[in-house]
C-alpha cells in the first residue's frame, strides 16, 4: 500500500494536532495547516510533517493555500483533505471579504478550498472529513437570505448555522462526486477538552472554561483526536459510510431536520459558490 498524503486543517493545537501526533510514523505523509506560524510549525516538527501557514478569515489566504498544496501534492495527488478548522466567536464582526466571520471560516473557506483543490482529490478518489458539531442540531436555522445572520445573529445560532452548513456541504460532496471516487463525512467529536469558544461572547465560554465543565462529560483533546484520526486512516465504505453524519464515530440520525433536505443543500452549494466567486461548482 502507498504512503497516503493527509492535510489536515487547524492542526496546530486541539484536536487536529492531537491527530496529527498519533498519526506520525505511520508511513503517510502529513501536511499541517494552521493560522499561527509558531505553533503550526512547532507542532510540525514535533511530527516531521510539513507545515502551511492560512488564516481562514482571509479568503485570499485560501486561494494561497490552494496553490502551495496542489504544488507540494503534485501529480501524485490528496488521499485524504480534513477540515477541522474553525470556532466559535464573540460579536458579529466581518471579514475583509465582508461576510461573517463565523459563517466563512467555518464553511466559506473549507467550501473554497475543497473546490481549488478537487484537481488533486479526483484523480484516484478521495476523503474529505469535516469536524462539525452537536451545536448544527442545538442552535441552527439556516436562512439562504441571511446566511451572514444579520437579522438574528448570536455567537452560538451563527455557530449551529456554519455546522449545519457543514453537514449539508458533506451531502452535497456525496451526491455530485461519490461516482468519481471521492467519499465524505461529517462528524461531532464531542464536547472536547480544548481552548474552544474562549475568544467567544457566548454562554458556551462560560460552560467550557468555568467550574461547571467538570460536571460536562467532557473528553480530553487525545480523545477527540482519535475521533478524528479513525475518520482519516478508516475505509469508506468499510469503516464509515459516505454522506453521512457521525456523532463521534457512530453513524447517527439526531439531527436538525435541516440536514436531509436536499433541496436546501443544493441551494447553499451553490449560493456559496456565487460567493467565493467560483464560475461552476459542480
Amino acid at each position: 500500500m502507498h504512503a497516503r498524503t493527509l492535510i489536515i486543517t487547524g492542526a496546530s493545537d486541539g484536536i487536529g494536532a492531537a491527530a496529527a501526533r498519533q498519526l506520525a510514523g505511520q508511513g503517510d505523509r502529513l501536511l499541517l495547516v494552521g493560522r499561527s506560524p509558531e505553533k503550526t510549525a512547532a507542532v510540525a516538527r514535533e511530527v516531521d510533517a510539513e507545515h502551511f501557514v492560512a488564516d481562514f478569515a482571509r479568503l485570499e489566504d485560501v486561494r494561497r493555500l490552494a496553490d502551495e498544496l496542489s504544488e507540494a501534492t503534485g501529480e501524485h495527488g490528496i488521499d485524504v483533505l480534513a477540515h477541522n478548522a474553525g470556532g466559535i466567536f464573540g460579536d458579529r464582526t466581518p471579514t475583509v471579504d465582508g461576510f461573517e466571520k463565523t459563517f466563512q471560516v467555518n464553511h466559506l473557506a473549507p467550501f473554497l478550498l475543497t473546490h481549488l483543490l478537487l484537481p488533486r482529490l479526483l484523480p484516484g478518489g478521495a476523503s474529505v472529513v469535516t469536524t462539525s458539531s452537536v451545536a448544527h442540531r442545538l442552535f441552527a436555522h439556516l436562512d439562504l437570505e441571511d446566511l451572514d445572520n444579520t437579522r438574528r445573529y448570536s455567537p452560538r445560532k451563527a455557530y449551529g448555522d456554519a455546522k449545519l452548513a457543514n453537514v449539508l456541504f458533506t451531502r452535497s460532496l456525496h451526491e455530485k462526486f461519490h461516482a468519481d471516487g471521492i467519499s465524505a463525512v461529517a462528524f461531532h467529536p464531542g464536547l472536547v477538552r480544548t481552548s474552544f469558544s474562549a475568544s467567544s461572547a457566548s454562554w458556551m465560554r462560560w460552560l467550557y472554561h468555568s467550574p461547571l465543565a467538570r460536571l460536562l462529560p467532557m473528553i480530553s483533546p487525545e480523545q477527540g483526536g482519535a475521533i478524528l484520526a479513525w475518520f482519516l486512516t478508516g475505509t469508506p465504505g468499510s469503516t464509515w459510510t459516505s454522506g453521512r453524519y457521525y456523532d463521534q464515530d457512530r453513524p447517527t440520525g439526531r439531527m436538525n431536520p435541516q440536514a436531509d433536505d436536499l433541496a436546501l443543500a443544493e441551494a447553499l452549494w451553490q449560493r456559496s459558490a456565487e460567493l467565493v466567486g467560483l464560475q461552476s461548482a459542480g
